[in-house]
């Protein structure tokens, strides 16, 4: 429920993706990370208030809160961004609510009153990339002078219509997914909610800094990606360039890593291409799943956490590698000097986007 508990999840192998039989979300058995009902027990009792907030609302508006709650400093919200990235938002409720519930920037409005941000929010919704390019548009705000802090929340919720959407491309796993294992055999879906706040202010809470960012499209295909990983390497480089480092300072990538076999072939050529190969490499899928337009901020969340300790995450059901291109795959927890690390994230349409982290 907070970020501690993910990295001590991590620190001891522990993954949270289990089997499920409900009948309500699949006609067949399915595998999944899920927030189970003590966990929305708390969820909603903090959303106990006269505003009206959907599941998904709640869910958003609880890792807000915590994410501001941890602050040592208020900041000023008059001057602060609130930036949504989903890829869903409240679509379980289609016909069962006013159509305008299930529209993503009335959310985005709902959970900015409901944190007391008065400002116009920003919603991100680009499949799977959403979580890392709302961290790097809210990176270019405050590059702007427009604002000084952004709330970045990446959010969705496992739901039947997100299952069966990627049942229909027979791309679900039957087992936990294996991101770059030579036996992977496809994804694993997971729900999250996850807040980075941006701030163009240097204080003692300093985590990390986002010195990089790039996005770049396939125009290859409506869901499949490129078979030569130019494109994503092409965000890659443009990333590192304005972090104004060589590839060779990366200490670690966080890869999108979805354990199906396209995807995981396409970002070890897409390493090749950008120089990475020497850099361990991990995929953090394996311990909660995809988790869709939250991925990319959960995933900077550890990333942060790994520069914080120093320590490289295991890219968790690993254990030969199977993709074309020998990268190199981080098996155990271990110590290490990490100045930099990068997070990747490609999607439908061809989408891809890198953000680099600085210690």
């Amino acid at each position: 429920m907070d970020t501690a508990a993910h990295w001590q999840a991590v620190s001891t192998g522990r993954i949270g993706i289990r089997r499920y039989e409900d009948t309500a979300l699949s006609n067949a058995p399915f595998m999944a990370s899920k927030l189970d009902p003590s966990q929305w027990q708390a969820i909603q009792a903090q959303a106990q208030s006269s505003v009206s907030l959907t599941p998904f609302e709640q869910l958003a508006s609880y890792s807000v809160r915590k994410a501001i709650g941890h602050l040592d400093d208020e900041i000023d919200l008059n001057k602060t961004v609130f930036i949504l990235a989903t890829t869903k938002g409240n679509i379980e409720l289609l016909g069962q609510v006013p159509d305008e519930r299930l529209l993503l920037h009335h959310s985005a409005k709902v959970i900015a009153a409901y944190n007391y941000i008065p400002t116009q929010p920003v919603v991100i919704s680009h499949a799977c990339v959403s979580g890392v390019i709302a961290l790097q548009h809210g990176l270019r705000l405050l590059q702007s002078g427009r604002y000084k802090h952004a709330v970045v929340t990446g959010c969705d919720r496992f739901s039947r219509f997100v299952l069966n959407g990627f049942q229909s491309f027979q791309a679900i796993s039957d087992e936990p997914c294996r991101p770059f294992d030579a036996a992977r055999k496809g994804i694993s879906l997971g729900e999250a909610a996850a807040t980075i706040i941006l701030s163009a202010q240097k204080t003692e809470q300093v985590l990390g800094v986002l010195v990089g960012g790039a996005t770049s499209n396939d125009a290859n295909h409506i869901s499949g990606p490129s078979r030569t990983g130019e494109e994503l390497a092409a965000a890659i480089t443009r990333a590192i360039i304005e972090a104004g480092i060589s590839p060779q300072q990366v200490g670690m990538i966080s890869a999108h890593g979805t354990a199906t076999p396209y995807n995981d072939e396409m970002e070890a050529r897409a390493f090749e291409h950008s120089g990475l190969l020497h850099s361990p490499v991990h995929s953090f899928k394996g311990y909660i799943g995809h988790t869709l337009g939250a991925a990319g901020v959960l995933e900077s969340a550890m990333v942060l956490e790994a520069l914080r300790h120093q320590m490289l995450i295991p890219s968790a059901g690993y254990e030969d590698l199977g993709v074309p291109k020998p990268i190199n795959v981080t098996r155990k927890l271990q110590h290490a000097t990490i100045d930099y690390a990068l997070k990747t994230a490609s999607g439908f349409g061809g989408c891809n986007a890198a953000i680099v982290w600085k210690k």
